[in-house]
């Protein structure tokens, strides 16, 4: 059995919104300053070690808008492109980029087959609305968050705004050369 493994960019006061340059927010691209290297390695290792992506429509259509365009010589974007990708929708039929299904069926049975089906992580980035929703089942079972040494006041937050809650247990924490917090929890 498999672990879904929630892996977010987020600010200090938990914003998830916009990091990379989507439009429509204030502060849309918030974490590129911060790239470096290092980062790069953290995702890139992550991608690598996962086994399949369950991603949100819209943080699908983002990435299948972007991805296939990419070519590198770490292999980040060939696994990106080539990796199995399970998409929870109920607006999409049909999906273009490579490897890519819809999550058939209630998402609360479906994402524990699809965690039953394979023996690695089954990776969630971006896609708050579904991140919300796993949180809310209690499907999350690790969280990783990129913690940006930013506060950006407003945008849609990581967390769901709920009278639940969550327990979590630190199991990692470093801080890279450029400020980012990298925190794992167990859920």
């Amino acid at each position: 059995m498999g672990q879904i493994v929630v892996s977010e960019f987020v600010s200090v006061d938990g914003v998830m919104e916009a990091p990379g340059g989507e439009e429509g927010h204030p502060h849309t691209g918030w974490t590129i300053e911060h790239h470096t290297p290092e980062l790069r390695a953290i995702k890139r290792d992550e991608i690598l070690a996962a086994d399949v992506h369950l991603l949100g429509r819209r943080t699908y259509e983002s990435f299948a808008g972007a991805w296939p365009h990419y070519e590198d010589d770490d292999g980040f974007a060939v696994k990106m492109n080539s990796m199995r990708k399970c998409v929870v929708t109920s607006t999409l039929t049909e999906l273009e980029w490579n490897n890519s299904v819809v999550l058939d069926g209630p998402i609360d049975s479906s994402v524990r087959r699809l965690r039953d089906e394979v023996d690695g992580d089954v990776l969630v980035a971006g896609s708050r609305t579904l991140v919300h929703t796993l949180l809310t089942l209690g499907l999350v079972d690790q969280l990783r968050l990129m913690v940006f040494p930013v506060v950006l006041g407003s945008g849609f937050r990581v967390f769901p705004d709920t009278e639940q809650k969550i327990d979590v247990t630190l199991i990692d924490q470093r801080t890279l050369g450029n400020g980012v917090q990298f925190v794992t929890y167990r859920v």
